[in-house]
């Protein structure tokens, strides 16, 4: 009894903290999204042009969402332990560290542009995506930004503001697009190029305001962000703990990135269904990435404070929370794939080939959730090396291989390109939950001993 009544508590707890979460990552994901279906009027091949150049971009978004996961690890620990000098140590870094991998990352997509015709797309895509893709790549630099700022203030248990200002940046997305893209209000109308602008300024928008709102909840002054006297200690810190997370994603987004690419040696209209199911699975995925980002915070506020106990609950409570919201997403997708479909796109044959997609995506919905909640709590813990090796196996060696030769070989087309992803999300939820269970049963204690040792001077 004592058990279900702490089940409860925690669940609560983690819940209450999610939601915002939740509604902070769809908002993240609505910009995407708006750029699809404002873009898809214009045309098949703009909207191919966009999952084209949206594809590489957030290869490279999420590897850096990835590394700057390591922020929530030591601001939760450090709050939780209620280190106060830490927490803005973590801040000052970590503002720095964004910029420099935002900067990075940016400077990479420029500089591959002359080699993208390695990826095989049709040259009048290409012609579309190139100018795109410059674009939204320096939008990397205030989304990087961003995204320590976001979660710094969620690993306060802060995470309302944040989500705010992510909404208050898709309207204004979606105003800008539609001066930009349809030339409005006496603008030129840029198509494809114009949700690009829209993009980048909405961005530079949301993170001012969330940046404000962390100096404010945390009482810093301005001043402690100058870069005099960055810890590098933490920095190095936060690069040990982030960049095998960001490995992880890179290898699962990476496999989702080459997925388009193959689906674009089909044709243009594989590749144009491919956008719509890609962009409604990434919708949802939001709401169990938030729930495993609460349980990560959680976990980590957990092991600040010498709670160990609670690991197992908590982690139980959001694999609960994340399995029954797939499930629904996955009844959604197989039911009305047809009209969700047709939302985005009128072309007959683009519908047909997207809602038998979202068919296969209804499908894998609930391994999608479970396996991301599961990694959630295993890098609240710090377990972040071993999920990486697991991402390569399951994404690499089996997803990819297994869709090219069922979509290729077997010649089944689009369908057996998403029938290797399903593959690879249920192999991948069965193995990390098992990993998470292992551990907190063993009592094995992953934490790293920093926030607590992190100061100004260092």
């Amino acid at each position: 009894m004592g058990n279900a009544r702490q089940f409860g508590k925690e669940l609560g707890a983690t819940f209450k903290l999610a939601i915002p979460i939740m509604a902070g990552q769809v908002g993240q994901i609505l910009m995407a999204l708006v750029d699809t279906v404002m873009v898809g009027k214009v045309g098949v091949v703009p909207l191919a042009g966009a999952a084209f150049a949206n594809a590489l971009f957030s290869v490279t978004f999420v590897f850096g969402i990835g590394i700057l996961t390591s922020v929530g690890v030591l601001t939760s620990q450090a709050h939780g332990g209620r280190e106060d000098q830490a927490k803005v140590v973590i801040l000052r870094s970590s503002v720095w560290l964004s910029i420099l991998v935002g900067t990075i990352l940016a400077t990479f997509l420029t500089l591959i542009q002359p080699g993208l015709t390695m990826f095989r797309q049709p040259a009048d895509v290409l012609a579309q995506a190139k100018p795109f893709l410059v674009i939204i790549s320096w939008s990397l630099v205030p989304a990087m930004l961003f995204i320590s700022s976001k979660i710094f203030c969620e690993s306060l248990s802060r995470p309302w503001v944040p989500m705010l200002m992510v909404y208050l940046g898709v309207v204004l997305n979606v105003f800008l697009n539609w001066i930009f893209i349809f030339g409005n209000l006496g603008a030129p109308a840029l198509g494809l190029i114009g949700a690009g602008w829209g993009t980048f300024i909405a961005r530079i928008v949301t993170v001012i305001g969330t940046l404000w709102y962390c100096l404010r909840v945390n009482s810093t002054p301005l001043s402690a962000l100058l870069p005099f006297g960055i810890s590098l200690s933490t920095i190095r810190t936060m690069v040990r703990i982030g960049l095998p997370v960001g490995g992880q994603y890179l290898l699962e987004v990476g496999a989702f990135a080459f997925a388009t690419v193959l689906m674009g040696w089909i044709n243009t209209t594989a590749l144009a269904a491919h956008q719509i199911v890609a962009t409604c699975t990434t919708t949802t995925f939001m709401f169990p990435l938030g729930v495993a980002q609460a349980v990560s915070i959680r976990i980590g506020q957990a092991v600040g404070a010498g709670s160990q106990s609670l690991i197992r609950i908590i982690s139980a409570g959001g694999l609960t929370v994340s399995f029954l919201v797939m499930s629904l997403f996955g009844v959604g997708f197989a039911v009305f794939g047809k009209q969700i479909a047709h939302a985005f796109n009128s072309d007959p044959e683009v519908v047909r080939v997207a809602s038998g997609l979202l068919i296969i995506a209804g499908f894998f919905q609930v391994a999608d959730g479970v396996q991301v909640t599961a990694l959630g709590a295993l890098r609240g813990m710090g377990d972040v090396q071993v999920p990486m090796i697991f991402s390569f196996i399951f994404y690499w060696i089996i997803a990819i291989p297994v869709g090219y030769l069922v979509a290729f070989v077997g010649r089944v087309g689009a369908p057996g390109i998403w029938a290797g992803v399903a593959l690879g999300l249920f192999i991948s939820a069965i193995a990390e939950t098992a990993r998470l269970w292992w551990l907190t049963h063993h009592g094995n204690r992953f934490m790293y001993p920093v926030a607590n040792h992190l100061s100004a001077g260092e």
